[in-house]
């Protein structure tokens, strides 16, 4: 059995439904979950007054597992796609997955 990962993306919320609809398009992905999520961090510049007043920015986590060797292929059609839009992202090994 090919080893599996866990994709993680975290966009704002301005460009969630564009995510949305990518995500969909994507040969390697068969599902997705999407979270309501507050980033918090130390960089003030890039906040605006209400998020450097409350001390989160609003955000939108998507996670998906895949094969892993199809991470890499979903990471690069991301960059070449979303370049310059602050997407943070990341992969991690998944033990096991299934349904109940």
């Amino acid at each position: 059995m090919e080893s599996l990962a866990l994709l993680s993306i975290v966009v704002s919320t301005a460009i969630e439904d564009t995510i949305v609809d990518w995500l969909l398009e994507q040969e390697q992905i068969s599902g997705f979950t999407s979270l309501p999520v507050s980033g918090h961090g130390t960089s003030i510049h890039s906040l605006s007054m209400h998020e450097q007043v409350t001390g989160r920015r609003k955000q939108v986590l998507f996670q998906t597992h895949m094969q892993a060797s199809q991470t890499r292929d979903v990471i690069d059609a991301l960059k070449l796609k979303f370049h310059g839009s602050g997407i943070h992202y990341w992969v991690v090994p998944v033990a096991d997955a299934g349904r109940l």
